[in-house]
């Protein structure tokens, strides 16, 4: 009656439960099980000691019960059930017995028993203890870390989960908007040597003999020749300040010239940046398309400051004239600072960084179940949950976590944690860091003084938190994070540390 069958001792097999969850047993003496034939369930008949199973799919028809989800070839038992909250048993016909099953606290607050109490003011068995900024028996109060004005000097603050972030008018920054970058680089006061500023061209005066070059563009530069022009025939001119190091600019004073007794000056003008002189960008205003146009000069000697909010932070500066009277002359200073402190979290615990903001090679499902998928979004630190983490699809040295902090920031640092998957502690223990500013061409993080690839020593379980810092700080809009080595697999929560610099 039944094909490709086997016999196992009745009284250590969890299978006949399958049939007994689908019809009632008909009454017979010799009954010892059911059997989960093509779909169907047949009663058999045999000793009291053996038992006859169809090799067939368990979960074809699934058992499972209040939502659960029927898994086959795990171990040795046929199938299990993978039940939802608040339930449990091998079939999930069984509710979880105490006060935090289900886990009545929110946003990832954690459920602690407390010692049952007979005071008439106390009700409850249990407390939630709620994650940094949030608070309320259940920690469903998102607390507002913005009601305190933490932002100074005119900051806009916005309340993040258990943080919160200022957005700074120039030419004030840092976490509170404490600090002033206003400092003049060195234009008008030689720190910025010769050698530093060039231009697309020059224009020589009187048979040749005057040379108006770009090393002369200093703000307040006196003489004949005191300024830079470019040549007449330049349709496209543009002068540059490469700063030898990455610094933060929040402003330019800009300022014309008289030639053979004329005003010249530069009316209006664009800005473009560049970390390596190679690939530019032209400052716009967030949110806008168009690229902003400063309202430069109305004559030969007054000075017009023009802030930059906010603020640019490159290592290469240019001007580019759009509108010149007469001929584009110019002198200037740039305003700012050199960069200090970065070590603020970016987002990834704080959901500043969003859902869409993360990608990876790839992510593993828990027994191919959907409901289980080890997606790059919950690669937040500290996350809780069943599927608290990101876990690819294969454990191999191709795999990569990636962020988009949608803007250039200075990283300085990252914090990576480990996760267990039902009861399996999981973590990685050597990474590499890549980094890119177009998502296209990758720079990995390099040993000091070497041409070798840093590997940085990750987590030892999976909870603790390990902290690397980025020493020397990278500016990127793209961070990859590569796992070179694990445990049992790979398995990722994590922070990145830096600034908007």
């Amino acid at each position: 009656m039944f094909s490709d069958h086997i016999l196992v001792d009745c009284l250590a097999i969890k299978r006949k439960k399958v049939c007994d969850q689908v019809k009632p047993k008909p009454s017979t003496a010799h009954l010892v099980g059911w059997i989960f034939n093509s779909g169907e369930c047949d009663f058999i008949t045999s000793t009291p000691c053996f038992f006859a199973i169809y090799s067939g799919d368990y979960c074809e028809v699934n058992v499972c019960h209040n939502g659960g989800t029927c898994v086959t070839g795990i171990g040795e038992d046929a199938f299990i059930c993978i039940c939802a909250d608040g339930f449990g048993g091998d079939t999930c016909n069984l509710t979880e017995i105490g006060p935090c099953s289900p886990n009545p606290c929110q946003n990832d607050g954690a459920c602690e028993i407390i010692t049952p109490t007979r005071r008439g003011d106390v009700f409850n068995e249990y407390i939630c203890k709620c994650q940094p900024g949030f608070e309320g028996v259940h920690c469903q109060i998102n607390v507002n870390d913005c009601a305190n004005q933490p932002c100074k000097n005119g900051g806009i603050c916005r309340d993040l989960d258990g943080d919160y972030t200022c957005q700074c008018p120039s030419p004030n920054v840092g976490k509170q908007c404490q600090l002033r970058c206003i400092s003049l680089l060195g234009m008008e006061g030689g720190a910025i040597v010769e050698s530093q500023i060039s231009a697309s061209s020059v224009h020589y005066g009187i048979l040749g003999l005057q040379r108006w070059g770009p090393d002369l563009a200093r703000l307040n530069n006196q003489g004949i020749v005191n300024a830079w022009t470019s040549a007449a025939h330049d349709k496209n001119p543009w002068i540059e300040i490469n700063m030898q190091k990455k610094m933060r600019l929040t402003g330019i004073i800009t300022q014309g010239a008289s030639r053979m007794g004329t005003s010249e000056y530069i009316k209006a003008f664009k800005v473009a940046s560049s970390f390596d002189g190679n690939a530019y960008t032209t400052y716009r205003v967030d949110g806008q398309r168009s690229d902003k146009v400063f309202v430069g000069n109305t004559d030969n000697d007054s000075t017009k400051t023009n802030l930059f909010d906010p603020p640019i932070v490159a290592q290469y500066i240019r001007i580019i004239p759009v509108v010149c009277r007469r001929a584009c002359t110019l002198r200037m200073e740039l305003v700012g600072c050199e960069l200090n402190g970065c070590s603020e979290p970016l987002g990834m615990k704080s959901r500043l960084i969003s859902d869409g903001q993360l990608s990876a090679s790839s992510s593993f499902r828990t027994w191919g179940i959907d409901t289980f998928t080890w997606h790059p979004q919950f690669a937040r630190l500290d996350k809780q949950g069943k599927t608290n983490a990101w876990s690819p699809a294969h454990n191999n040295r191709s795999e990569w976590i990636q962020v988009d902090l949608e803007k250039t920031k200075r990283l300085t640092g990252i914090i990576t944690q480990g996760a267990k998957d039902f009861g399996v502690v999981q973590f990685v223990s050597l990474f590499k860091v890549a980094y890119s500013n177009d998502g296209e061409s990758w720079s990995t993080v390099k040993e000091d003084n070497t041409t070798n690839d840093k590997l940085f020593q990750g987590n030892i379980d999976n909870n603790t938190h390990r902290k690397n810092l980025f020493e020397p700080p990278f500016y990127a809009r793209y961070v990859r994070v590569v796992p070179w080595e694990w445990h049992e697999r790979i398995t990722l929560r994590m922070e990145l540390l830096g600034c908007d610099d």
